[in-house]
């Protein structure tokens, strides 16, 4: 158990936190959470040793073992399986001992080191350092490659790897998912969960802490409040909490008219696809907890774009790729104003080579491109904040664009990003990586694309950002193609998923729940594939499997046929519903209805509307249940 008594922290003269109390209990997993500044690392190091309390008791036990994932990896020349199996320092020293009594021809020490071995499970320890680094998404010719030859973002995750694979009783974690992808992120996730010890995480992603913590620590205004549950049950108690500020309750109402107008049209067009079904779920969660960030430093919308073409881009039969080597092939695309897409795939699989080249930055290998005329394309992309000028202003980069712009509607534009006052005229070199991140979302915002492409545009962004991220996109007019491994905005934002994997663009008609599930199966059948490699597969048992697995595969056909039955009757009266309400609704448009003589026409109408909605209603509740009753029977029957 680690108990603080009444701490306060200070940096630079700054009082961070203050008075605080905490105790982390065995086995407990906490999300550390507050605005970026409010001292959350700073807790850490103390934590770990590393700063002492301004005021105050920490008691931590002696031999209590921490883990600490380091910010910086040195350029070594060890290959990487090393580099983390360095992370288990006690397997280091029994190996050390035991080479230097190999050296002496001491066979009683021999004896002991190898004991020590066997029970600190040194046997099985580079199997263990493969299989984490194969989770965060080294593949097996990596292993042995230099850490040297790694870029900055991948010698990030040999450093979480290394941490993983240290024995602890207490795991601090500062951002781990930055530098994942979606893939990575749900192996951590999976990983974390199984944990015995104490965690305590920091992180930007809300699925992530969802998954993950059972207890949330927020830093505010230097005091530290626990919440019991996840992040999701910390939003709700802090949104019931500060709906009973009076000076919030305006800001309030026009976030929620926001959110159910939104719902209001989203539902209009909410159908056949599984990602529908998933998609109303998290607009109503995000309405439930609107004021929780009432008080959240970012509030913008993209504005409406100047002009638009239907369609605004078409790709038909699109091989995609470098130097005349296809990655992606025979892509056909037709992106419309309205659309949203998200797209899903592993790491490498082509997700942002397909990016690039509707972005037009890479030219299509083969195929056609038709651009609509009054194509405007805004690109976020991984790399974006190369693109920054590090020794001018916020401001200086937007008058760059436009010449002719007022400096105060400038002001105005970057104040929803977050540059108040003056930190509009401060120079970007001096800004975090989170600042520059929202700055060059504020760029391509400015430009009021048409079409907008976002490539991972929630690296380095906070919680608060984040919300206001997806809260801006929700209400954008545009086309949009979105790759993100935050799995809460693309929930949120994206109307239909594609996935992008062994080189083809299709549909992908499930959800993100499932994709997880897809996910898992693409790891299964990778290790049996490599076991099969190494000589440990038999062709005739293989047969046999496949057979088999035919026949359970058709057996869950038959057993679901029924309950898909149900939901593809349910559609096709739901649409029919949205269509005699859309007909209802476009002769209300007709002025002559509402004269003297009509009234009782109107009062007609204006009833068949009222069923109509309560209908459509119904429909689409016993449509969201009928959905969910599939779930639990897929489920079932696959356990």
């Amino acid at each position: 158990m680690i108990r603080l008594q009444k701490i306060s922290l200070m940096r630079g003269g700054k009082r961070l936190i203050d008075d605080a109390s905490f105790v982390i209990h065995q086995g407990q997993k906490i999300g550390l959470t507050g605005a970026n500044g409010c001292g959350k690392s700073t807790l850490f190091a103390l934590i770990n040793g590393d700063v002492s309390a301004d005021v105050g008791d920490v008691d931590i036990p002696k031999k209590l073992r921490i883990a600490h994932m380091a910010q910086e990896v040195l350029a070594l020349d060890r290959p990487a399986v090393e580099y983390v199996l360095d992370g288990d320092w006690e397997l280091r020293r029994i190996q050390q001992a035991t080479a230097d009594a190999e050296a002496r021809n001491d066979d009683n020490a021999l004896a002991i080191y190898h004991a020590e071995l066997e029970n600190h499970h040194g046997y099985s320890a580079k199997s263990r350092a493969e299989q984490l680094l194969h989770g965060l998404g080294f593949s097996q010719n990596q292993l042995l490659f230099s850490v040297r030859s790694f870029s900055g973002g991948w010698r990030v995750r040999l450093n979480l790897a290394q941490t993983l694979m240290c024995p602890s009783d207490l795991l601090l974690l500062d951002e781990p998912t930055n530098h994942l992808d979606m893939d990575a992120i749900i192996w951590l996730e999976s990983w974390l969960k199984q944990y015995s010890g104490m965690l305590l995480l920091i992180s930007h992603d809300r699925d992530f802490l969802d998954g993950v913590v059972e207890q949330i620590a927020h830093i505010e205004r230097q005091a530290l409040t626990l919440y019991r549950g996840n992040y999701t049950a910390f939003e709700r108690t802090r949104a019931e909490r500060l709906a009973l500020q009076q000076s919030s309750f305006e800001k309030q109402q026009k976030q929620k008219a926001h959110l159910e107008d939104f719902i209001r049209r989203f539902r209009a067009k909410a159908t056949k696809a599984k990602q529908a079904q998933s998609r109303l779920k998290a607009l109503g969660r995000l309405e439930e907890i609107a004021p929780a960030h009432v008080d959240s430093p970012f509030t913008f919308t993209l504005s409406e774009p100047e002009r638009f073409s239907d369609p605004l881009l078409i790709i038909r039969k699109g091989d995609m790729g470098y130097s005349e080597v296809p990655i992606v092939k025979d892509v056909s695309i037709s992106l419309h104003p309205g659309s949203c897409i998200g797209l899903l795939g592993p790491n490498g699989a082509g997700k942002s080579t397909l990016m690039k080249t509707l972005a037009g930055q890479l030219p299509l290998l083969s195929g056609e491109r038709v651009e609509g005329e009054h194509l405007n394309i805004g690109y976020f992309s991984q790399h974006q904040l190369e693109s920054l000028d590090l020794e001018v202003t916020p401001i200086l980069h937007i008058q760059r664009l436009t010449k002719t712009a007022r400096e105060q509607e400038i002001r105005d534009f970057l104040g929803g990003f977050g540059f108040r006052g003056n930190k509009a005229l401060e120079v970007v070199k001096d800004f975090s990586g989170g600042e520059q991140a929202r700055l060059a979302l504020a760029i391509v915002a400015w430009q009021k694309p048409n079409l907008l492409l976002l490539d991972e545009p929630t690296n380095h962004l906070d919680l608060e950002m984040r919300h206001a991220l997806t809260m801006a996109l929700q209400g954008y007019s545009g086309a949009m193609v979105l790759i993100s491994h935050d799995r809460n905005l693309l929930r949120n934002t994206a109307d239909e998923l594609y996935l992008v994997s062994d080189g083809e663009y299709q549909p992908f008609p499930d959800d993100l729940d499932a994709y997880t599930v897809w996910l898992a199966q693409q790891r299964r059948d990778a290790n049996v594939r490599s076991a099969g490699e190494m000589g440990h597969s038999d062709p005739n048992t293989s047969a046999r499997n496949r057979k088999e697995q035919k026949r359970m595969e058709a057996a869950l056909r038959v057993k679901l046929r029924p309950y898909r039955q149900r939901i593809e009757k349910l559609e096709k009266a739901l649409d029919k519903c949205q269509s005699m309400l859309d007909g209802v609704e476009q002769s209300l448009h007709d002025p002559s209805l509402y004269s003297d003589e009509e009234k009782d026409r109107l009062k007609d109408i204006l009833a068949h509307q009222m069923e109509l909605k309560q209908q459509s209603q119904q429909l689409e509740d016993e449509w969201i249940e009928a959905c969910e009753t599939l779930e639990k029977v897929e489920y079932q029957v696959s356990k």
